[in-house]
Protein backbone atom coordinates (compact mmCIF):
# COMPACT_ATOMS: atom_id res chain seq x y z
CA UNK A 1 0.00 0.00 0.00
CA UNK A 2 1.51 3.71 -1.01
CA UNK A 3 0.13 6.47 1.22
CA UNK A 4 1.43 9.60 -0.59
CA UNK A 5 -1.31 9.15 -2.93
CA UNK A 6 -4.22 8.34 -0.28
CA UNK A 7 -7.31 10.79 0.13
CA UNK A 8 -7.49 12.28 3.47
CA UNK A 9 -10.06 13.81 5.36
CA UNK A 10 -10.65 16.21 7.93
CA UNK A 11 -13.85 18.03 8.66
CA UNK A 12 -15.34 18.88 5.56
CA UNK A 13 -12.02 19.49 4.00
CA UNK A 14 -11.51 16.36 1.53
CA UNK A 15 -8.65 15.91 -0.15
CA UNK A 16 -7.33 13.62 -2.92
CA UNK A 17 -4.01 12.91 -1.59
CA UNK A 18 -1.51 13.80 1.64
CA UNK A 19 0.84 16.29 -0.49
CA UNK A 20 0.80 19.92 0.69
CA UNK A 21 2.57 22.99 -0.78
CA UNK A 22 3.16 25.08 2.33
CA UNK A 23 2.86 28.40 2.43
CA UNK A 24 5.97 30.55 0.64
CA UNK A 25 6.40 34.12 0.13
CA UNK A 26 6.71 34.71 -3.15
CA UNK A 27 7.14 38.69 -2.71
CA UNK A 28 5.79 40.02 -5.90
CA UNK A 29 2.82 42.45 -5.09
CA UNK A 30 3.23 44.85 -8.20
CA UNK A 31 2.07 47.88 -6.06
CA UNK A 32 1.80 48.60 -2.26
CA UNK A 33 -2.16 47.39 -2.19
CA UNK A 34 -1.54 43.55 -1.50
CA UNK A 35 -3.28 42.17 -3.97
CA UNK A 36 -2.25 39.28 -5.75
CA UNK A 37 -1.55 39.31 -9.18
CA UNK A 38 -0.92 37.16 -12.37
CA UNK A 39 1.83 36.01 -10.79
CA UNK A 40 -0.24 34.80 -7.70
CA UNK A 41 -2.54 33.02 -10.25
CA UNK A 42 -0.24 31.25 -12.48
CA UNK A 43 2.11 30.13 -9.26
CA UNK A 44 -0.68 28.36 -7.74
CA UNK A 45 -3.06 26.97 -10.21
CA UNK A 46 0.39 25.38 -11.89
CA UNK A 47 0.87 23.60 -8.37
CA UNK A 48 -2.61 22.42 -8.89
CA UNK A 49 -2.05 20.98 -12.32
CA UNK A 50 0.74 19.19 -10.97
CA UNK A 51 -1.37 17.39 -8.41
CA UNK A 52 -1.06 18.90 -5.05
CA UNK A 53 -3.63 17.97 -2.79
CA UNK A 54 -3.67 20.99 -0.76
CA UNK A 55 -2.01 24.21 -1.45
CA UNK A 56 -1.71 26.81 1.19
CA UNK A 57 -1.46 30.61 0.12
CA UNK A 58 1.84 32.38 1.55
CA UNK A 59 1.83 34.11 4.63
CA UNK A 60 -1.37 37.17 3.88
CA UNK A 61 -1.18 39.82 6.23
CA UNK A 62 -3.81 41.43 8.57
CA UNK A 63 -2.46 45.18 7.95
CA UNK A 64 -0.15 46.70 5.71
CA UNK A 65 2.56 47.31 8.11
CA UNK A 66 2.05 43.91 9.15
CA UNK A 67 3.95 42.28 6.44
CA UNK A 68 7.20 40.91 6.03
CA UNK A 69 8.11 43.48 3.15
CA UNK A 70 5.77 46.20 1.06
CA UNK A 71 5.76 43.14 -1.56
CA UNK A 72 3.48 40.38 0.91
CA UNK A 73 -0.19 39.80 -0.11
CA UNK A 74 -2.90 41.50 2.11
CA UNK A 75 -6.48 40.83 3.46
CA UNK A 76 -7.18 43.62 5.34
CA UNK A 77 -9.41 45.14 3.06
CA UNK A 78 -12.81 43.82 1.03
CA UNK A 79 -10.68 45.07 -2.43
CA UNK A 80 -8.60 42.47 -2.00
CA UNK A 81 -10.97 39.57 -1.91
CA UNK A 82 -11.58 39.60 -5.65
CA UNK A 83 -7.93 38.30 -6.80
CA UNK A 84 -7.97 35.75 -3.87
CA UNK A 85 -11.61 34.49 -5.48
CA UNK A 86 -10.19 34.00 -8.57
CA UNK A 87 -6.90 31.71 -7.22
CA UNK A 88 -9.63 29.78 -5.52
CA UNK A 89 -11.68 29.42 -8.32
CA UNK A 90 -8.63 28.09 -10.39
CA UNK A 91 -7.26 26.14 -7.88
CA UNK A 92 -10.42 24.18 -7.41
CA UNK A 93 -11.41 23.90 -11.51
CA UNK A 94 -7.72 21.52 -11.57
CA UNK A 95 -9.04 19.47 -8.56
CA UNK A 96 -6.98 21.05 -5.67
CA UNK A 97 -7.91 22.43 -2.19
CA UNK A 98 -6.23 26.03 -0.59
CA UNK A 99 -5.83 27.15 2.46
CA UNK A 100 -4.65 30.62 2.95
CA UNK A 101 -2.17 31.62 6.17
CA UNK A 102 -3.35 34.96 7.59
CA UNK A 103 -0.21 36.52 9.82
CA UNK A 104 1.29 39.74 11.20
CA UNK A 105 5.19 39.82 10.83
CA UNK A 106 5.25 41.98 14.41
CA UNK A 107 9.12 43.02 15.13
CA UNK A 108 9.80 41.06 12.00
CA UNK A 109 8.42 43.71 9.76
CA UNK A 110 11.17 45.06 7.35
CA UNK A 111 9.25 47.79 5.34
CA UNK A 112 7.55 49.43 8.11
CA UNK A 113 8.28 52.70 9.65
CA UNK A 114 7.48 51.38 13.20
CA UNK A 115 7.09 47.56 13.66
CA UNK A 116 5.12 46.23 16.87
CA UNK A 117 5.31 43.38 18.48
CA UNK A 118 4.84 41.71 21.59
CA UNK A 119 7.69 43.62 23.06
CA UNK A 120 9.93 46.30 22.31
CA UNK A 121 13.52 43.37 21.94
CA UNK A 122 14.49 43.89 18.75
CA UNK A 123 15.50 41.40 15.92
CA UNK A 124 18.76 41.25 14.54
CA UNK A 125 18.78 42.62 10.86
CA UNK A 126 15.70 44.82 11.53
CA UNK A 127 16.73 48.23 10.80
CA UNK A 128 13.30 49.95 12.63
CA UNK A 129 13.00 48.46 16.70
CA UNK A 130 9.91 47.38 17.69
CA UNK A 131 7.64 49.08 19.85
CA UNK A 132 5.50 47.09 22.02
CA UNK A 133 1.86 46.90 21.27
CA UNK A 134 -0.74 48.36 24.14
CA UNK A 135 -3.32 46.03 25.96
CA UNK A 136 -5.61 47.76 23.80
CA UNK A 137 -4.00 47.59 20.68
CA UNK A 138 -3.40 44.02 21.04
CA UNK A 139 -7.15 43.83 21.55
CA UNK A 140 -7.57 45.59 18.32
CA UNK A 141 -5.48 43.84 16.75
CA UNK A 142 -7.54 39.51 17.49
CA UNK A 143 -10.20 41.65 16.06
CA UNK A 144 -7.84 42.41 12.82
CA UNK A 145 -7.17 38.88 12.20
CA UNK A 146 -10.72 38.22 12.39
CA UNK A 147 -11.27 40.27 9.61
CA UNK A 148 -9.09 38.84 7.54
CA UNK A 149 -10.38 35.60 8.42
CA UNK A 150 -13.24 36.70 7.29
CA UNK A 151 -12.71 37.94 4.38
CA UNK A 152 -10.48 34.56 3.42
CA UNK A 153 -14.08 32.16 3.52
CA UNK A 154 -15.67 35.11 1.46
CA UNK A 155 -12.74 34.12 -0.89
CA UNK A 156 -13.77 30.79 -1.08
CA UNK A 157 -10.45 29.35 0.77
CA UNK A 158 -10.87 25.75 2.30
CA UNK A 159 -9.44 26.14 5.41
CA UNK A 160 -7.85 28.99 7.12
CA UNK A 161 -3.87 28.51 8.57
CA UNK A 162 -2.92 30.79 11.16
CA UNK A 163 0.70 31.68 11.31
CA UNK A 164 2.23 31.29 15.15
CA UNK A 165 5.55 30.26 13.84
CA UNK A 166 9.29 31.73 12.58
CA UNK A 167 9.04 34.83 14.56
CA UNK A 168 6.17 36.20 13.83
CA UNK A 169 3.86 37.96 15.98
CA UNK A 170 1.97 34.46 17.34
CA UNK A 171 5.02 33.41 17.65
CA UNK A 172 6.27 36.37 19.54
CA UNK A 173 3.79 36.03 22.22
CA UNK A 174 3.88 32.67 23.35
CA UNK A 175 8.15 32.89 23.49
CA UNK A 176 8.93 33.49 26.76
CA UNK A 177 12.75 34.92 24.73
CA UNK A 178 10.45 37.70 23.07
CA UNK A 179 7.76 38.15 25.67
CA UNK A 180 8.85 40.41 28.15
CA UNK A 181 5.12 42.11 28.74
CA UNK A 182 3.96 42.68 32.45
CA UNK A 183 -0.17 42.56 31.39
CA UNK A 184 -1.94 39.81 31.07
CA UNK A 185 -0.60 38.76 27.71
CA UNK A 186 2.91 38.28 29.53
CA UNK A 187 1.73 36.55 32.62
CA UNK A 188 -0.24 34.21 30.03
CA UNK A 189 2.20 33.45 27.26
CA UNK A 190 -0.85 31.76 25.30
CA UNK A 191 -3.43 34.19 25.70
CA UNK A 192 -3.03 36.29 22.36
CA UNK A 193 -2.84 33.04 20.04
CA UNK A 194 -5.97 31.85 22.30
CA UNK A 195 -7.76 34.98 21.26
CA UNK A 196 -6.93 34.72 18.12
CA UNK A 197 -8.03 31.50 17.45
CA UNK A 198 -11.13 31.64 19.13
CA UNK A 199 -11.94 35.20 16.93
CA UNK A 200 -10.76 33.16 13.82
CA UNK A 201 -13.32 29.83 14.79
CA UNK A 202 -16.04 32.47 15.29
CA UNK A 203 -15.63 33.72 11.76
CA UNK A 204 -15.43 29.98 10.07
CA UNK A 205 -17.96 27.21 9.02
CA UNK A 206 -17.85 25.25 11.80
CA UNK A 207 -16.80 22.35 9.40
CA UNK A 208 -13.96 24.36 7.71
CA UNK A 209 -10.90 23.29 9.77
CA UNK A 210 -8.32 26.02 11.22
CA UNK A 211 -4.41 24.99 11.01
CA UNK A 212 -1.82 26.57 13.06
CA UNK A 213 2.12 26.62 11.82
CA UNK A 214 4.08 26.22 14.94
CA UNK A 215 7.69 26.21 15.22
CA UNK A 216 7.99 23.23 17.83
CA UNK A 217 11.87 24.38 19.12
CA UNK A 218 13.92 28.02 19.15
CA UNK A 219 17.18 28.25 17.41
CA UNK A 220 18.33 31.26 19.89
CA UNK A 221 20.21 30.45 23.13
CA UNK A 222 18.20 30.73 25.73
CA UNK A 223 15.08 29.35 23.49
CA UNK A 224 12.39 27.46 24.43
CA UNK A 225 12.09 23.89 23.33
CA UNK A 226 9.43 21.26 22.47
CA UNK A 227 7.72 20.91 26.13
CA UNK A 228 6.86 24.52 26.59
CA UNK A 229 5.63 24.35 22.62
CA UNK A 230 3.76 21.01 23.14
CA UNK A 231 2.38 22.82 26.61
CA UNK A 232 1.52 26.17 24.36
CA UNK A 233 -0.09 23.91 21.65
CA UNK A 234 -2.18 22.13 23.81
CA UNK A 235 -4.04 25.34 24.64
CA UNK A 236 -4.37 26.35 20.71
CA UNK A 237 -5.75 23.00 20.45
CA UNK A 238 -8.19 23.26 23.25
CA UNK A 239 -9.19 26.83 21.68
CA UNK A 240 -9.74 25.20 18.17
CA UNK A 241 -7.18 24.09 16.22
CA UNK A 242 -7.94 20.96 13.88
CA UNK A 243 -4.47 20.52 12.49
CA UNK A 244 -1.00 21.38 13.39
CA UNK A 245 1.63 22.32 10.96
CA UNK A 246 4.95 21.56 12.38
CA UNK A 247 8.15 23.93 11.70
CA UNK A 248 11.17 25.03 13.89
CA UNK A 249 12.87 28.79 14.62
CA UNK A 250 12.97 31.81 12.97
CA UNK A 251 12.40 33.52 15.74
CA UNK A 252 16.15 35.08 15.29
CA UNK A 253 19.82 34.25 14.66
CA UNK A 254 21.10 30.47 15.79
CA UNK A 255 22.65 30.61 18.37
CA UNK A 256 24.66 27.18 19.69
CA UNK A 257 21.59 25.01 18.62
CA UNK A 258 20.92 24.69 14.83
CA UNK A 259 18.50 23.42 12.46
CA UNK A 260 19.25 20.47 10.77
CA UNK A 261 20.25 19.97 7.15
CA UNK A 262 19.47 16.62 6.27
CA UNK A 263 16.19 15.26 4.66
CA UNK A 264 13.01 14.69 7.48
CA UNK A 265 15.04 16.69 10.24
CA UNK A 266 11.76 18.20 11.40
CA UNK A 267 9.68 15.16 11.05
CA UNK A 268 10.81 14.23 15.29
CA UNK A 269 8.96 17.36 15.85
CA UNK A 270 5.62 16.61 13.97
CA UNK A 271 5.90 12.81 15.45
CA UNK A 272 6.10 14.60 19.05
CA UNK A 273 3.09 16.73 18.71
CA UNK A 274 0.76 13.81 16.81
CA UNK A 275 1.51 11.40 19.81
CA UNK A 276 1.40 14.51 23.00
CA UNK A 277 -1.85 16.04 21.63
CA UNK A 278 -3.32 13.70 19.79
CA UNK A 279 -4.27 15.89 16.57
CA UNK A 280 -3.41 15.70 13.11
CA UNK A 281 -0.06 17.09 12.02
CA UNK A 282 1.49 18.52 8.81
CA UNK A 283 5.62 17.20 8.53
CA UNK A 284 7.60 19.50 6.66
CA UNK A 285 11.38 20.28 6.23
CA UNK A 286 14.10 18.89 3.58
CA UNK A 287 10.90 16.15 2.40
CA UNK A 288 11.09 16.44 -1.60
CA UNK A 289 12.76 12.87 -1.46
CA UNK A 290 9.37 10.86 -2.23
CA UNK A 291 10.56 7.87 -0.87
CA UNK A 292 11.44 10.30 2.43
CA UNK A 293 7.96 12.30 2.38
CA UNK A 294 6.17 8.55 1.95
CA UNK A 295 7.97 6.67 5.10
CA UNK A 296 6.97 10.71 7.06
CA UNK A 297 3.29 8.58 5.77
CA UNK A 298 3.84 4.85 6.04
CA UNK A 299 5.78 5.37 9.64
CA UNK A 300 2.63 7.35 10.69
CA UNK A 301 4.79 10.29 12.00
CA UNK A 302 2.56 12.93 10.33
CA UNK A 303 -0.66 12.97 8.33
CA UNK A 304 -0.07 15.03 5.36
CA UNK A 305 3.54 15.83 4.42
CA UNK A 306 4.73 19.61 2.68
CA UNK A 307 7.18 19.78 0.67
CA UNK A 308 8.14 23.93 -0.15
CA UNK A 309 11.54 24.29 -2.04
CA UNK A 310 10.64 20.58 -4.25
CA UNK A 311 7.35 22.80 -5.44
CA UNK A 312 9.57 26.05 -6.45
CA UNK A 313 11.37 23.64 -8.10
CA UNK A 314 8.99 21.41 -9.54
CA UNK A 315 5.23 22.48 -9.95
CA UNK A 316 4.57 18.98 -10.84
CA UNK A 317 6.53 17.69 -7.77
CA UNK A 318 3.04 15.91 -6.55
CA UNK A 319 2.46 13.83 -9.49
CA UNK A 320 6.44 13.25 -10.02
CA UNK A 321 6.43 11.59 -6.76
CA UNK A 322 3.34 9.65 -6.79
CA UNK A 323 4.70 8.10 -9.89
CA UNK A 324 7.92 7.38 -8.24
CA UNK A 325 6.18 5.57 -5.42
CA UNK A 326 3.26 4.04 -7.04
CA UNK A 327 4.62 3.36 -10.10
CA UNK A 328 1.32 4.53 -11.48
CA UNK A 329 0.11 8.44 -12.66
CA UNK A 330 -2.84 9.97 -13.78
CA UNK A 331 -1.84 13.37 -15.34
CA UNK A 332 -3.96 16.40 -16.70
CA UNK A 333 -5.20 14.49 -20.00
CA UNK A 334 -2.86 17.51 -21.81
CA UNK A 335 0.28 16.51 -20.62
CA UNK A 336 -0.55 12.45 -20.40
CA UNK A 337 2.41 12.19 -23.34
CA UNK A 338 5.18 13.40 -21.08
CA UNK A 339 4.24 12.74 -17.66
CA UNK A 340 3.38 8.97 -17.87
CA UNK A 341 5.09 5.80 -16.03
CA UNK A 342 8.64 5.08 -16.74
Amino acid sequence: MSYLDQPYTIKGLSLKNRIVMPPMCQYSVDALDGIPNDWHFVHYASRAVGGTGLIIVEMTDVEPDGRITSRDLGLWSDDQIPAHRRIVDEVHRHGAKIAVQIAHAGRKAEDAEQPVGASDIPVQGIKNPPRALSTAEVREMVGKFKAAVRRAVEAGYDAIELHGAHGYLIHQFHSPGINNRADEYGRELSRFGVEVIQAARSAMPDDMPLILRISAVEYMDGGYDLNHSIGIAKNYQAAGVDLFHISSGGEAPHGVRKPGSHAGYQVPFARAFKQALDVPVIAVGILEDPLVAEAVLANGDADLVAVGRGMLDDPYWALHAIRAVTRKVEPPVQYARGIYVR
